[in-house]
């Protein structure tokens, strides 16, 4: 796992559960680096996260372990877990991906839960 400022970051499924375990509420940006609308979101992601590297969490997922796992069909995909449980998730649409407004709303109310 690392640290890159803002979010941790971890990029296989033995790294996320560990993480997932550590903390109680976890908001999730699972993404892949070959999508152009990930590219996007990860910016934004990283901004809201403002540096609460404990609660935010990239997951770089480009063997698509991750995705198989939490049935992600479209990146990026937001996710709130409690206690390593999914309670909420935001899936992008295809070929659209997930705007800024999106994402923002999407943290805020993981935040306010």
């Amino acid at each position: 796992m690392d640290a890159s400022g803002s979010c941790a970051v971890v990029d296989n499924v033995p790294d996320l559960e560990a993480a997932l375990q550590r903390k109680e509420r976890v908001i999730a940006l699972v993404h892949v680096s070959w999508c152009p609308f990930c590219r996007k979101a990860v910016p934004v992601f990283e901004k809201l996260a403002g540096g609460e590297s404990d609660h935010f969490l990239l997951v770089t997922d480009d063997e698509e372990h991750a995705a198989d796992l939490y049935g992600i069909d479209v990146f990026p995909t937001l996710i709130l877990f409690e206690k390593g449980m999914i309670v909420k998730r935001l899936d992008a649409k295809p070929g659209i991906g997930l705007n800024e407004k999106q994402i923002a709303d999407f943290v805020q109310s993981c935040r306010l839960a």
